[in-house]
């Protein structure tokens, strides 16, 4: 398992105590320091399944700055992706990637209380 986040986010730190208390091996990547490519998006995006939109902060700073609520509808898909790729704050976190799936912010706490669930 990967887990993507920024150490400063409360429900990065959340995420990985669920992860250590559930005995998982996990590795860290910090998004602040390490931006995901357009092509590690681009690949997430599609196993995901989910709307790219879904991939942006969009609580953060930077994506009030640029005023991206109104930009990104009028912006193709690459766009988005060079975007994104431009700048590890605007990506929605935490991102886990397991074997088999992709889990964007709100997810990744959904799967790790249906793992807790399963070990009961």
């Amino acid at each position: 398992m990967l887990l993507v986040g920024y150490k400063k986010c409360s429900t990065c730190r959340g995420v990985e105590k669920s992860l250590e208390a559930l005995g998982l091996d996990y590795s860290y990547r910090p998004i602040e320091k390490e931006n995901p490519s357009v092509e590690e998006l681009k690949t997430w995006h599609e196993q995901s399944g989910l709307d790219i939109k879904k991939f942006f902060n969009t609580s953060g700073i930077k994506y009030r700055e640029l005023g991206l609520k109104d930009k990104l509808p009028a912006m193709t898909l690459e766009e988005k992706y060079d975007l994104l790729a431009s700048d590890g704050m605007l990506v929605k976190r935490p991102i886990l990637l397991t074997d088999q799936d992709i889990y964007v912010g709100p997810q990744v706490k959904k799967y790790l209380s249906s793992l807790e669930e399963e070990k009961k």
